[in-house]
C-alpha cells in the first residue's frame, strides 16, 4: 500500500476520535489541585508539629516524593496519570514518577545493571544541568560582586 504523508494524515484524522479537551482539562486541574492541596495540608501538619516554614516545606517535598515513588511502584500512579495527564506531571510528584518508572521497567535485568542503573536515566541529566547551572550562576555572581 503506497501512501503519501498527506494521505496518511488525512486517514488518521478521519479515523481518530477527538479527545474530550474539556474533560481532560478538568481532570488535570482537579488531580493537580488535589496534589497541591495535599502538599499544603502536609506543610501545615508539619508546622503544627513544631517545624518552621522552611523545614516543613522540605518535609512536605520528601513526603510527596516518597508517596509518588511508592504509588508508582504499586502501579497506582500510572493509572492516575493516564487519566489526569499533566495534573500529575506539574507537581514534584511527576519527577518522582519519572525517576522510578525507568527503574521498574528494567528490574528484570537485575538490581545493579537494571534498577540501579536506570534509576538515574532521568535524574542524571537533571543533576548534571542543575549543578552546572549553579556553578555558572555562582561564577557570574562572584564576578558581579568583584566589580
Amino acid at each position: 500500500m503506497n501512501m503519501t504523508n498527506q494521505d496518511y494524515g488525512k486517514l488518521v484524522n478521519e479515523r481518530s476520535k477527538p479527545s474530550p479537551m474539556g474533560k481532560n482539562i478538568l481532570w488535570a486541574f482537579l488531580v493537580g489541585g488535589s496534589i497541591c492541596a495535599a502538599g499544603q495540608g502536609l506543610t501545615q501538619l508539619f508546622q503544627s508539629y513544631g517545624l518552621d516554614k522552611e523545614q516543613a516545606g522540605t518535609a512536605t517535598s520528601v513526603a510527596l516524593i516518597f508517596a509518588a515513588a511508592l504509588l508508582t511502584g504499586l502501579g497506582i500512579f500510572d493509572k492516575l496519570a493516564k487519566r489526569a495527564g499533566a495534573g500529575t506531571l506539574v507537581p514534584i510528584t511527576g519527577f518522582a514518577n519519572a525517576m522510578v518508572s525507568p527503574a521498574l521497567e528494567f528490574k528484570s535485568e537485575g538490581l545493579i545493571t537494571g534498577t540501579a542503573a536506570k534509576l538515574f536515566t532521568v535524574a542524571g541529566p537533571v543533576l548534571v544541568f542543575g549543578i552546572s547551572a549553579s556553578v555558572v550562576y555562582g561564577l557570574i555572581l562572584c564576578l558581579l560582586q568583584a566589580v
